[in-house]
């Protein structure tokens, strides 16, 4: 379920002043050597981002999958896939035995016989140009019927062909399966290039949620690793079972690290109306219980100040700093030591 921002829990200081600055050290100048060695970046102010994380998960793109359900009855004699596998689209991926096939085919070849027949005539003006369209119209729609099959093999078996390249996600069929008794697909696949994420939006949240919404989605998987990207639909029926509101984004996934079915967590980002001075949290050093900055550009001070929060790298401070002041983000804690003489 989502969660705020984690505000950091610290006591608020007394006003700061011009007194209380002025009493932490300073050192007037550094070194040429020694500052070649430190990097500083200006405290600027911005608007504090609120975080809401969802539970979600890695589903296929229903746009490019197919399930293989065949239009005759029949019996799987066997199959030549696992579930996993990739295939590509023409591939064999079952044999099966259909009486109703095998009279297909028998009606195609005698449709194929009068269609030559019919061209014969029509060419010598026997035969009108209706007849002739008719003729190749039945040749036509039966060899339809024969696109996913193979050729007829020994008694009555035929082959089911991939009719996509993709991975296998579902396996309903062994050999001696019947169907359409069976009363579902022999097969499923998928083209695994792009999935989706959904993830559950309870009431309580939902006016956090739109439509266009930057996220980032990582997994226990890839820790390290931040997929990003937008939220494309935001469902306006809830859930009975889940009672939620569900949330979709479109993801690439060329690598295909992201598998179907594997648990991710959304993070969605809200601009708050709250505007404060925010620093690289780099540049924030904690000691004695309190917290503090290096500031300056060639003349360095040490200045205690009050942070708010942190987000994405940066700290939000409520004291203690003015925007466009700079604050040391790079050896700050040798710095710091140097000054207060340590």
């Amino acid at each position: 379920m989502m969660k705020r921002i984690i505000y950091l829990l610290l006591p608020l200081l007394a006003s700061c002043g011009e007194n209380s600055r002025s009493s932490l050290p300073t050192r007037e100048t550094v070194s040429d050597v020694f500052l070649q060695e430190v990097l500083t970046a200006k405290a600027e102010l911005k608007r504090l981002q609120k975080e809401f994380t969802l539970a979600g998960k890695v589903v296929v793109d229903s746009d490019r999958t197919i399930s293989y359900s065949p239009l005759v009855s029949g019996v799987v004699v066997k199959s030549y896939f696992s579930l996993g596998d990739y295939a590509e689209k023409g591939k064999r991926m079952v044999d099966i035995r259909s009486v109703e096939l095998s009279s297909l085919q028998s009606e195609l070849a005698v449709a194929r016989q009068n269609l030559k027949g019919v061209e014969s005539l029509h060419g010598s003006g026997m035969a009108t140009d209706k007849e002739l369209v008719e003729a190749r119209s039945t040749v036509g729609k039966l060899q339809s019927d024969f696109v996913l099959y193979g050729e007829n093999q020994d008694n009555g078996v035929f082959s089911v062909k991939a009719p996509m390249s993709g991975y296998v996600i579902g396996k309903y069929c062994n050999p001696g399966t019947s169907f359409p008794e069976s009363g579902g697909p022999l097969f499923s696949m998928a083209d695994l290039s792009t999935v989706w994420v959904v993830a559950n939006v309870y009431a309580g949240n939902l006016q956090f949620v739109h439509e266009g919404q930057c996220v980032e989605i990582t997994s226990v998987a890839y820790p390290a690793e931040v997929f990003k990207g937008k939220i494309d639909f935001l469902s306006q029926v809830f859930d009975s079972e889940d009672k939620a509101l569900k949330v979709r984004i479109t993801l690439p996934n060329p690598a295909l690290k992201l598998k179907p079915e594997m648990p991710v967590v959304v993070k969605l980002f809200n601009d708050s109306n709250l505007e404060l001075v925010a620093v690289p949290s780099s540049a924030v050093i904690f000691d004695n219980n309190g917290y503090y900055v290096v500031v300056g550009d060639k003349t360095f001070g040490i200045r205690k100040i009050t942070p708010f929060a942190r987000h994405n790298d940066f700290t939000y401070i409520t004291e203690g700093i003015k925007a466009g002041e700079e604050v040391v983000i790079k050896n700050q804690l040798l710095m710091y030591n140097e000054i207060k003489g340590k």
